[in-house]
């Protein structure tokens, strides 16, 4: 099947919320700095937006993962489904997903990943740089 999906936000944050179809993100981040491991960050947040065409109507499974540079899971991997519905007379609808995190364990200094699949098929990827803070004495 030919998939005319478009992720239009896949974004980590501080925090997100979904008031009415609109996607109120705060504190965008792509890196930690952590003074030692593990470290345990408090919460953050994924916040995702896809459209999906007509041709696409139906159950889609979606599955997030986020993955050290070794390939191994932080957290097991976080997985849903969504049920698109075009409304008539549109071509396309979005749909917005949260997930929120709360005490992400990070085991390594690096680059980690993270991997959003749809219906098994990986659709984007964000960075996450986990580095040294170091204080000066």
């Amino acid at each position: 099947m030919l998939f005319n999906m478009n992720v239009e936000i896949f974004s980590l944050c501080d925090a997100a919320t979904n008031d009415f179809g609109k996607i109120n993100m705060l504190g965008a981040f792509d890196t930690l700095r952590v003074e030692k491991l593990p470290a345990v960050h408090p919460q953050c947040a994924i916040a995702l937006r896809v459209r999906f065409r007509n041709i696409e109507q139906g159950q889609h499974k979606v599955t997030v993962s986020i993955v050290d540079e070794d390939g191994k899971n932080v957290i097991p991997p976080m997985q849903g489904g969504v049920n698109v519905v075009i409304p008539e007379g549109q071509s396309s609808v979005s749909i917005n997903m949260l997930l929120t995190i709360q005490g992400l364990k990070i085991e390594k200094f690096g680059e980690h990943s993270i991997d959003l699949a749809i219906d098994g098929r990986q659709e984007s990827s964000l960075p996450l740089f986990v580095t040294e803070l170091k204080r000066n004495p």
